[in-house]
């Protein structure tokens, strides 16, 4: 089960190519807890003779994720009569859409899910039909992410532009004091940016952040309009046959707010959080001090690993360090490679950061929005 860097693109690093710019970025040479670790973890399927794909359990949860999802959104649509059955019911449609891409896309996306690519791509598009472009996550999660973990100018997950300071190299403005306060509610704005405006302006830019990508073309282009024309019509244009303007707008920006929080908290505690390293590669050569491996290790940090109900919820990415780790192995095995992890990481002194509890995670989150608010922090 190898570990290699770039290896949710499947792309070649071009001239022009949207990994030529992390290609660019070089990484320590491959070390002994790398090699560890690659053996440790083959062992691991070998000698329980599970599979790191098509796992049987990951099927049935796609079921039960996908029927939660229908029916709250059935329930929610044709069957609430009244604000107090559908407030609830609106909440646990956000919770059901959440869960789709945490769990279903998010291993789609990764290659994860299944042995087949033909599975990989159909649960992968699943996020197109929640409002937000796969042809896109490709890029800006699977290879400016994953490649190039809290590396600012390269990973355009921690940009956010003017909006937010996340990284000690980034700009610091005036409003950013504020920035601990301010941003719960942005990341409520998430997931309506991306339905209404982020996706189609880098889509027709051809850019995401710094780095060029290239427009989608043929069947990427298709089904990305498909993708919003059947999101938006679910959310917005179904629901207007039976209620009022108003309350599909109410409910529309609650639902998305929910959802956007939750989402953009689940990424920050692994990655914006106090204990997380912000490492800048040197100037002439581009290259960082740590391997591949221990870079992945030392930018992310877990959460909350104890709790089987948050662990199912979110997909196992609360194990975040696994998951950089082998992003190709369904998140399924994560409980069980995380001890396997973490003692490579003791032997080999690399340091592996776990929060207790989700609260925990998201007090050290706050804490950071407020340091690099600060005037004086770099």
């Amino acid at each position: 089960m190898l570990l290699e860097r770039n290896s949710e693109s499947g792309q070649s690093h071009a001239p022009g190519s949207a990994t030529e710019a992390t290609a660019a970025l070089k990484f320590g040479a491959s070390s002994e807890f790398q090699v560890e670790l690659r053996s440790r973890v083959d062992q691991y399927f070998k000698s329980t003779g599970q599979r790191p794909r098509d796992c049987l359990k990951m099927y049935v949860k796609t079921a039960i994720i996908a029927v939660w999802f229908l029916v709250s959104y059935a329930l929610l649509v044709f069957f609430a009569p009244t604000w107090w059955l559908a407030l609830p019911l609106a909440l646990s449609f956000a919770f059901a859409a959440a869960a789709v891409t945490f769990n279903i896309q998010h291993d789609g996306g990764h290659k994860a899910y299944s042995d087949y690519g033909w599975v990989n791509r159909l649960a992968a598009l699943t996020m197109d039909l929640v409002g937000a472009s796969s042809y896109l996550w490709r890029f800006k999660h699977g290879i400016f992410h994953h490649t190039c973990v809290n590396v600012v100018g390269h990973d355009t997950d921690i940009d956010t532009g003017i909006v937010a300071r996340l990284a000690p190299q980034q700009r610091r403005r005036w409003a950013h004091r504020f920035q601990h306060y301010y941003m719960w509610l942005a990341y409520g704005l998430m997931a309506v940016r991306w339905h209404l405006m982020g996706d189609f302006q880098e889509i027709i830019a051809g850019r995401i952040g710094p780095h060029k990508i290239p427009r989608p073309r043929g069947w990427d282009l298709v089904l990305f309009i498909l993708g919003k024309v059947f999101s938006l019509g679910l959310v917005l244009v179904i629901p207007l046959f039976f209620h009022p303007f108003w309350i599909v707008a109410l409910y529309y920006l609650f639902v998305t707010g929910v959802m956007g929080v939750v989402m953009a908290v689940v990424f920050q505690l692994a990655h914006c959080v106090e204990e997380a390293e912000f490492p800048l590669p040197q100037k002439e050569t581009q290259r960082l001090e740590r391997s591949w491996a221990e870079h992945q290790v030392e930018t992310t940090v877990n959460f909350a690993r104890k709790s089987r109900i948050l662990t199912w919820l979110l997909g196992g990415l609360n194990f975040q360090i696994e998951h950089h780790l082998f992003p190709r192995i369904c998140h399924i095995h994560y409980p069980a490679l995380s001890r396997i992890v973490q003692d490579v990481c003791r032997k080999f002194g690399v340091r592996y950061t776990v929060h207790e509890t989700l609260l925990a995670g998201i007090r050290s989150h706050f804490r950071w929005l407020r340091r690099m608010g600060m005037a004086d922090v770099m």
